[in-house]
């Protein structure tokens, strides 16, 4: 599959709101994802194919040393083919050079998600009660550190 990673501009945001539809019980609408463009502490990352579409794309929020991944999201047709992969290693190489740690909340029964964060240093760091709705789940806090 034939994609590039840029960053996240105006061209992407119907293709980034639509992606939150499919794979987000409460997705982000364009008007949050705009404002993320003007946000000094944020930095969304696209994965987009040949022809321009959004194929997935991952968030991140920087407060001094302390980063948080908001989203890691991959169109269904396009995953388990190293896109979402690509898009934490992006994080988790900027948070090796410039943080002390990422962190992040998974669904527990997205099992492919949390593969993912663990085979990237991710850890158990706790658990938020009935974090998600739609169905209601906990939220595993996985956090990442870095030793610098």
């Amino acid at each position: 599959m034939e994609y590039q990673l840029v960053p996240m501009d105006r061209s992407h945001l119907s293709g980034v709101a639509e992606l939150e539809r499919l794979c987000f019980s409460t997705p982000w609408n364009e008007t949050m994802l705009e404002e993320e463009l003007f946000n000094p502490t944020a930095s969304f990352i696209v994965a987009e194919g040949a022809e321009g579409e959004v194929l997935g794309y991952a968030g991140l929020h920087v407060v001094l040393d302390e980063g948080y991944i908001d989203n890691v999201a991959v169109c269904p047709s396009c995953r388990r083919q190293g896109i979402g992969d690509r898009l934490l290693d992006v994080f988790c190489r900027f948070g090796q050079a410039h943080l002390a740690f990422l962190t992040l909340e998974v669904r527990p029964s997205n099992q492919a998600a949390v593969a993912l964060y663990c085979k990237h240093g991710f850890q158990e760091a706790g658990r938020r009660k009935d974090y998600y709705q739609d169905p209601t789940e906990d939220a595993l806090l996985l956090t990442r550190t870095f030793v610098r």
